[in-house]
Formats: structure tokens, sequence, C-alpha cells
């Protein structure tokens, strides 16, 4: 995977992140979602780096970055802490502004890195997600069921820490199974689950989720304008985003400049449709 890229371990002020970058031209930053690691990148990152330094960052608490503790409200895991980190890690490289894509939680952090940074963030993609509050504000019967995990991981700790623990793979599995099958993540399956299987990562894990429903509610409470800079929001046509809310309404109520559509894949989007996603990010930030 990521042949021509160079992985190195890059100290922010709150963690230690592992990072996997190469290519040249304008930089483009690449998150992750949960329960993967950068590694869900591998397909669209070479081709993206023909045109692009493209940027891959385990975030703080997933793969093989560090862990800190939660702190108090979590707030070692709010997606403002973990938006630090980022913009540090850019920073380290060289990269004072940049485009910006994430996925699922990568892409939570990546709105909070828009409001926080605003400067530094030339365009903006989000895949597969509607804003945070929205979707807690929003939850019915069948987004509950559907992501059950957002409410099982937030309890207090060490609840789920142990249910999961007990068997990390199969909890793993359990969460994936909103694709089309394992098979989607073939040479990145072994990454993704000995990094699960780390019980740091699990309480981490758990830790983003539980800020997810307060601290970070709080943050998106504060604002009070629109971001400026050009928003894609892009979702799969079979998942959750699709079913159970109205992504473009949602996000015009946080940006200016929203456009976006569905595709033809569920929620793993850079694993179901690599070519899709590659099309349209070259077009958005080229």
């Amino acid at each position: 995977m990521f042949d021509g890229f160079k992985t190195e371990d890059i100290a922010t002020s709150g963690a230690q992140i592992r990072v996997r970058h190469g290519g040249s031209g304008p930089p483009l930053l690449l998150l992750h979602g949960n329960p993967q690691t950068s590694a869900m990148w591998r397909h669209l990152a070479p081709a993206l780096a023909q045109r692009h330094t493209v940027v891959c960052p385990d975030l703080r608490g997933y793969g093989f970055s560090s862990k800190p503790p939660a702190g108090d409200n979590h707030i070692n895991y709010s997606k403002r802490a973990m938006a630090r980190d980022m913009v540090e890690v850019m920073a380290a490289l060289g990269h004072d502004r940049f485009g910006l894509c994430g996925h699922d939680r990568g892409g939570r952090v990546a709105h909070r890195l828009a409001y926080d940074h605003a400067g530094r963030v030339e365009r903006l993609c989000v895949l597969d997600i509607a804003p945070t509050r929205e979707m807690y504000a929003n939850t019915d019967d069948a987004f509950a069921r559907a992501y059950w995990h957002w409410f099982f991981m937030l309890l207090p700790h060490p609840v789920p820490e142990d249910m999961i623990g007990a068997d990390p793979e199969r909890f793993w599995e359990a969460q994936c199974s909103r694709g089309p099958g394992l098979s989607i993540f073939d040479g990145a399956l072994d990454e993704y689950l000995a990094a699960f299987k780390n019980p740091e990562m699990i309480r981490a894990s758990c830790d983003d989720y539980r800020a997810a429903a307060n601290i970070d509610i709080e943050h998106d409470d504060a604002e009070t304008g629109k971001l400026a800079m050009p928003l894609l929001c892009l979702w799969g046509a079979d998942g959750v985003i699709e079913r159970c809310f109205d992504p473009l309404a949602l996000w015009r109520l946080r940006a200016d400049d929203v456009t976006g559509h569905a595709l033809p894949c569920g929620h793993f989007m850079a694993e179901e449709a690599p070519g899709e996603i590659i099309r349209e990010l070259s077009a958005f930030f080229g």
C-alpha cells in the first residue's frame, strides 16, 4: 500500500501522530473514519498524489497514533483537539493552507477544523456524514437501529470497553456490517484489526464518541456564522445518511457554498467506490 509514500510520526502539542504522505503539488489532507486507519485511503492516495501532496494521518486515538487520556469532559477527544493535531501536522510538513477531505469521524474532525482554522482550509469535502449535532437532534428509530454503536460507545467507562474487549474482532466486524462485506477492506484488513485489538484504541474510540455527544455539541452550539469555503458533501446511496437525513439541507445550515450528491455505494465510500471518489475529489480539489 501507498507506494512512494513516506511514513513518519509527528509530535503535536497533544499527541504523536502517525502520518503517510507523498506526491507533489497543492496539499490535500485526508482524514479516515472509525473503525479504520489512514489505510482506508490506499486506493485513492496514489492516484491523487499525481497532482497533490497527499497527507494521510491516523487520528489521535486511532491506528498507530498515540492515545492520550480522555481528560475532563473528554476534552482530549473533542474534535477541536483532534483538529488541532491535524493543523500542527500540516504545519510540520510545511503546509499552511490545504484542501481537506474527511470520512465518517474524520469528516467531523474536518468540520471542526474548518470552523476553528478557516484560514487554513481552501476547500472542504465530507464523506457520508451530516453534522453531528443535527444527527443527534434528528435521531429516530431507524437511525438509532442502524447506528447503534453511536449510543453504545458513549456509555460510561469501562462498560463498552470491557464488552468490546471481550471479542474486539467480532465487534469490529459488526460495525463494518454496513458495507458489502469484509472483502472490500482487502489489504488493509490486517492493519485495521491489529489496531483495533489494542485496548487503548478501544478506549480512545469510545472517548471519541463520548466527546461527540457532549463537548463537541457545546462547541457547535457556540458557532454563530457559516463556513465560507466551498463544501462538497458526498454520501452513499445505499447508506444510512441517504435513508435518514437530508445531508445537503443540513450542511447548508453550516456553510454558504454547498454542493453534493449520492454515489452508488454504502458507507465505506473510499473502499466501495474508489474510482468515483477519485474523480469527484480530482474535480473538486483540482
